[in-house]
């Protein structure tokens, strides 16, 4: 069998920092959690330190991740769940920090051909990173 390598269908990229062994389904559903969302769930958590967010890189609801969560035997998933999404909240953590301190260059085209670059610190940034 070949496997579907697309984006949206990519391999498993979680690796073995947050393997877990995925919730027992009662049945199978082709819009359900199945291991592979669950994986790829768990992958994008760990990416994005946001559960609504990772949710919807999977295509799946929060209400239906949490709930799949509190099921019996998933023990292992909550787990990972947890660990995945304290590093997807230091990543976060560290991009906000990256850019407030060292900036974002912005080149802009103005009318007439001319060239606007602009950059530096962004303070805001900061001040919502030290927040967190």
């Amino acid at each position: 069998m070949e496997q579907d390598t697309s984006p949206q269908n990519g391999p498993d990229e979680t690796g073995d920092r947050f393997d877990f062994t995925p919730v027992p389904l009662q049945r199978s559903r082709y819009d359900g959690w199945t291991p592979l969302v669950q994986k790829r769930f768990i992958h994008a958590l760990s990416v994005m330190g946001s559960v609504g967010a990772a949710c919807r890189a999977v295509g799946r609801g929060r209400v239906s991740a949490y709930r799949l969560r509190e099921r019996e035997g998933a023990e292992s998933f909550a787990d990972a769940w947890d660990a995945a999404l304290e590093a997807g909240q230091d990543r976060q953590y560290n991009y906000l920090l990256d850019r407030a301190v060292n900036g974002v260059t912005t080149v802009r085209v103005l009318r007439g051909g001319s060239v606007s670059v602009e950059g530096g610190p962004d303070m805001a940034l900061l001040r919502g990173a030290l927040a967190r």
